[in-house]
């Protein structure tokens, strides 16, 4: 049975979400507040997290980068964004805040369930295969940092080159399709521009981009990250 905490300041909606998530064998447990959804992190273990986005004191932005930015076992937490808001400028700034997932209000329960599943699954297949830190070419990046050095020297990437590089990482010299590249957006975004983030990727790191020989193109699949022995 997954555990999951849900935060929302609407009581009504809170009781809700936890009702339907017990009724489908979770064990849910409800926070009105994210001081109180602190406090039962604090106190157990969760699968996973579902955050409202608007709420007083302290919104659900705001509470997922304080928590992706702690060195607790909760950092590291899948969280979904439930929200009415349903710009995709919004949804684009859930993600780069650290949500795995993000719903719109009003929600089918089915949907909720789910994409919960798919997410804690995500979560474990990831940590299964967890490798903390990772060297290609010239390059050594922490996993979990997300920090990446090039000759010992820092390098900077943006929130999409270090998504895709997370994800290279997850299982070096394995071909990524296009297709579960373009999955970790959480957003609907084309071929073209995984090859373009690619390609700015495969700069930082020093890989040429002509004959690249870090992330190489699987012809027909995608792409893979080569890593040295």
């Amino acid at each position: 049975m997954h555990s999951i905490l849900v935060i929302d300041d609407d009581i009504r909606l809170l009781n809700l979400v936890v009702d339907l998530l017990r009724v489908a064998d979770f064990a849910a447990v409800g926070a009105n507040s994210v001081a109180e959804g602190l406090a039962a992190l604090s106190s157990r273990k969760f699968d996973a997290i579902v955050v409202d986005w608007m709420m007083p004191f302290e919104n659900g932005i705001e509470f997922i980068t304080r928590l992706r930015s702690t060195a607790s076992y909760a950092q590291h937490i899948p969280a979904m964004m439930l929200t009415a808001l349903s710009d995709p400028d919004d949804k684009v700034v859930g993600f780069e805040s650290g949500f795995d997932d993000y719903l719109t209000k009003p929600f089918e329960t089915k949907e909720l369930i789910v994409r919960l599943n798919a997410m804690i699954r995500r979560s474990k297949i990831a940590h299964t295969h967890h490798v903390p830190v990772v060297k290609f070419g010239s390059c050594v990046f922490d996993t979990d940092s997300g920090e990446l050095f090039l000759n010992s020297e820092s390098v900077n990437l943006s929130e999409s080159e270090l998504m895709l590089l997370k994800t290279l990482c997850l299982r070096p010299n394995h071909p990524f399709t296009r297709e579960e590249l373009a999955k970790k957006f959480g957003f609907i975004v084309s071929d073209r521009t995984i090859d373009v983030q690619i390609t700015r990727l495969r700069k930082k790191i020093g890989d040429d981009t002509r004959k690249p020989f870090i992330i190489k193109t699987i012809r027909h699949i995608g792409y893979a990250l080569a890593t040295k022995p």
